[in-house]
């Protein structure tokens, strides 16, 4: 059922994608108080929208109702995996204590005189 609903909002952004890039910008309405923009509404001219507007306004609402519902899934599926095998932090607080700490040995320069850093006397 994820699956489904999954490539459903994968089809429905690609569509919101494409009517956008199809639909005209507010600029190219300059020439419909002319007469030229009758062509592209569904009522005409005093009409309520183009018809790739409310195709547009009908895929977004699809995006918004399938985002919530995989969003649903992703609880789900979050909540039945848990912790997933991670211990609690009791466990991991008392592996750490009996844990021996164990010490780095010091920088050393075991041939004496050959270090590469120069000291406060040499010059």
């Amino acid at each position: 059922m994820e699956t489904i609903v999954l490539i459903i909002h994968v089809l429905l952004a690609a569509g919101i994608i494409a009517l956008v890039l199809l639909q005209q910008g507010k600029g190219a309405e300059a020439g419909a108080s002319f007469g030229g923009g009758a062509s592209q509404t569904v009522f005409g001219s005093q009409g309520s929208g183009s018809v790739l507007g409310r195709v547009t306004a009908i895929l977004a609402a699809g995006v918004f109702a399938t985002s919530f519902v995989l969003a649903v899934f992703a609880r789900d599926k979050a909540a039945s995996v848990g912790d997933a095998g991670i211990p609690a932090a009791e466990v991991i607080e008392a592996a750490a204590d009996q844990a021996p700490v164990q010490e780095l040995p010091a920088a050393s320069n075991s041939a004496a005189g050959t270090s590469d850093i120069p000291t406060v006397g040499d010059n």
